[in-house]
This record gives C-alpha cells, structure tokens and sequence, in this order.
C-alpha cells in the first residue's frame, strides 16, 4: 500500500505590527524571527508584516462619508487588516502599557466598522524583568472590546536584558530557546486561527 501524506492545512495571513518605532527594535526582530520560522518549519502559516509608523494620529477630522472615508494610507492599512486572517502584535512596554504607536493603529481600524473583530491574534514582548509582560496584559484589555481572539498559551515575555544576550545589536533574534518558543506560539496562533474559520 502506498503512504498516506496528510492532508494540507489550508493557508492563513497574519498581518503582523510591531509597536515600536526604533530601528533596531527587538520587536521588528522578534517578526523577522517569525517571518524565517513559517517559512522554514509552519507550512501554510504566511507572515505580512505590517508598517503603522506613518499613520496620522487618530483624529476623526480626518474622516469623511459620515465616518466611513479614511485617508489613503489609513483606509490602505485598513484594508491589510480586513484582508488578514489573524494578528501578531510585537509590543513593547511602555509605562506598563503598549506603545502610542499601537494604540493609534488599533483605534483606526476600529473606527466605521470594526476590521479586528472575530478574529484569533497572538502577542510577543521583549524588555526588562518582567519581559514586557504588562503592555501584552493591558493589549488584552484593548482586544476585548475589538472582539480580537487572543491566545492564551503558549506567552512569549522575553527578558531581553538577561545573559546571554537574546539580540545582535540589529534587533535580531540570536537566542535558539526564545526562537523555538516563538515557533510554539506561532503554531498555537496557526492552530487557534484555524478552528475559528471553521
């Protein structure tokens, strides 16, 4: 009898955002990592990252159409995370918090109809003691009300400070532990994401 392959799981995009704006951010880093490992090891799991730096401050004066015409750039980025099947936010903590940069993403594409919604998304941090751990909590808080699906395990909270260093001084993930934990959330996304399109 011939081998029996499994069958191929079908393909999903993740649009992926990082919060910070530094040019060698660990958290570009951490998206880089994730764009390498789903092409080496997760088939059918596609990473599109995201740039939300230059989007104008939230500011409904600059809508039109009753709230529903955005600016190019707004309505553009909009769309990307209409077209996405599921999230993967790199945030950093700032002030216990996620950074200004993501807030402002996460309110324009909720405005004149939410684009998040009903839809799986996975955090990953990088920092101090607590490995950014707080932004990730309160990015909880703010998917709750965009009805965002977040993951519950496996949490990446990486303690960037530590010995021996998880990152070049480019951003880029060096640590082999931290890359296969990425590897597991990653999968746990594809998983998740996967039964709420059934």
């Amino acid at each position: 009898m011939g081998s029996v392959t499994e069958p191929s799981k079908p393909s999903l995009s993740v649009a992926a955002f990082c919060g910070s704006l530094r040019k060698d951010s660990w958290h570009r880093g951490l998206i880089r990592a994730a764009e390498e490992l789903c092409e080496e090891s997760i088939p059918g799991l596609l990473i599109d990252y995201v740039d939300i730096s230059g989007l104008p401050m939230c500011n409904p004066d600059l809508e039109t159409d009753g709230g529903h015409g955005f600016p190019p750039d707004v309505e553009a980025f909009r769309a990307r995370v209409r077209d996405a099947d599921c999230f993967l936010f790199a945030s950093p903590e700032y002030n216990y918090s996620l950074t200004s940069t993501l807030k402002n993403a996460l309110d324009w594409a909720s405005r004149g109809g939410n684009c998040w919604g009903d839809k799986a998304a996975a955090i990953v941090t990088a920092g101090g003691d607590f490995g950014g751990g707080r932004a990730a909590f309160h990015l909880r808080q703010v998917g709750v009300f965009l009805d965002i699906h977040f993951i519950n395990k496996p949490e990446l909270y990486v303690r960037a400070y530590e010995d021996p260093p998880k990152f070049d001084d480019d951003g880029n993930l060096t640590d082999a532990k931290v890359r296969d934990r990425l590897r597991q959330v990653l999968l746990s996304l594809q998983a998740f994401a996967l039964r709420l399109h059934k």
